[in-house]
């Protein structure tokens, strides 16, 4: 790789992002989400004679069996200690509860609430801020069904609580601390970054959103790279290259971006000043990713250079099939265009699950892309199974007979 450039000379502020990044599309303010959706149905019912999702995806209680039995797998074979809720975990739960918000089948609920019961709704024990708000998206969800205010009473304390790595204490609380040679902005953390907005909805305190809005644009600042549309991993990344001369935009980096979003702009309000731009950084991006989709539906480690590592990957297919079907669900990505892509990485996700439940081809703990082992997963990847199948059962709509719980 080419020796990588010192990031902050290079960085360029947010607002130069989007004026210079040519054919970022947009979706004019007022366009309510709903809306957009009905839209986006009534094009496919128009091409078909019947809704498109009919046409592409299998039948809800199919989806149901598949996000029942991975889920299993992963409970009968964890990866990480019985006391953990770090990030692995944390991500594995947030599909628990998508799984649970789609379907609304009890065993999903009660199992995030056994988790947080048993620890007892504290944040993340990881050096990097962001991370440890993984886990209190769960416990935040969790207080918006049940109300119970000591869900979410430890998160709001952390926050509030000066300290290097907490809002209260730094005001890049967010960055990279893994060890003392590092301290930059990186991608991963995006994934936590819901969890500011679900915190804003649950208390109706605006310093949330504050907070949310200057942690995305200072990593999207630093990392996002207008010729692509999507995201370096870290600053080390920025002039690396492979050794075809292609750029290291890593396929899971991209994912807890693309993910992250979308579960930002679900619990966002409509009219706060941000959604517009990070409405358009997620359009873009599903813009950029259909393209480098593989003919087995699913992507692969390097997002600029699939030869780099061609095995296929399925943490950050996980992850783009969930924002796509969540785009489609929620009317800001157009159906037509976007459903044959949820269609083919669907299928490519399940025709990588082992008979017993297991996701193969998921990319071990890494900052960057590497080759991948098919007997390789981790209780991540089974959470972006999780996410990517709770919005494709959403989007697929009841069964014709019924069927789903």
């Amino acid at each position: 790789m080419n020796a990588p450039k010192a990031w902050a000379a290079i960085a360029l502020p947010f607002s130069v992002l989007f004026a210079a990044a040519p054919g970022w599309p947009h979706l004019p303010a007022h366009v309510h989400f709903a809306s957009a959706a009905r839209v986006g149905i009534a094009a496919g019912e128009a091409a078909s004679g019947r809704p498109l999702s009919e046409d592409v995806l299998p039948q809800r209680q199919k989806i149901l069996a598949d996000l029942r039995s991975v889920n299993a797998w992963q409970l009968a074979h964890p990866v990480m200690k019985p006391d953990d809720r770090n990030w692995e975990r944390g991500t594995w739960y947030t599909g628990v509860m998508a799984a649970w918000k789609a379907t609304h089948d009890p065993t999903f609920l009660e199992q995030a609430l056994r988790w947080g019961q048993k620890q007892a709704w504290q944040v993340g024990t990881e050096p990097n801020g962001a991370n440890r708000l993984f886990c209190v998206e769960t416990w935040t969800e969790l207080y918006l069904i049940k109300n119970d205010k000591s869900m979410i009473a430890p998160a709001l304390q952390w926050l509030a609580t000066p300290d290097p790595i907490s809002p209260a204490g730094s005001q890049r609380w967010y960055t990279d601390h893994y060890d003392e040679n590092r301290d930059f902005p990186y991608v991963d953390s995006l994934y936590g970054a819901s969890a500011l907005a679900m915190l804003a909805k649950a208390t109706g305190d605006r310093k949330y959103l504050d907070i949310l809005g200057s942690f995305l644009d200072d990593v999207t600042g630093q990392l996002l790279d207008r010729e692509t549309g999507l995201y370096w991993r870290d600053p080390r990344f920025i002039s690396a290259q492979t050794a075809n001369g292609k750029k290291v935009l890593w396929s899971r980096g991209n994912g807890w971006a693309f993910a992250g979003i979308a579960r930002v702009l679900e619990y966002l309000p409509a009219n706060d000043p941000i959604r517009e731009r990070y409405l358009q950084v997620f359009q873009r991006m599903a813009a950029e990713l259909i393209k480098r989709q593989g003919a087995d539906g699913l992507w692969r480690a390097n997002l600029d250079d699939s030869a780099q590592y061609p095995n296929p990957e399925t943490s950050g297919t996980g992850f783009f099939c969930f924002g796509l079907a969540w785009g489609i669900h929620h009317g800001v990505l157009d159906r037509q265009k976007y459903l044959p892509a949820v269609q083919k990485a669907w299928n490519g996700l399940t025709r990588n699950v082992s008979p017993e439940g297991k996701v193969l081809w998921g990319q071990q703990v890494d900052g960057e892309p590497h080759v991948v082992a098919r007997d390789s997963t981790h209780e991540y990847v089974t959470g972006a199974f999780l996410l990517a199948g709770s919005e494709v059962y959403s989007v697929r709509g009841p069964d014709p007979r019924g069927g789903s719980i």
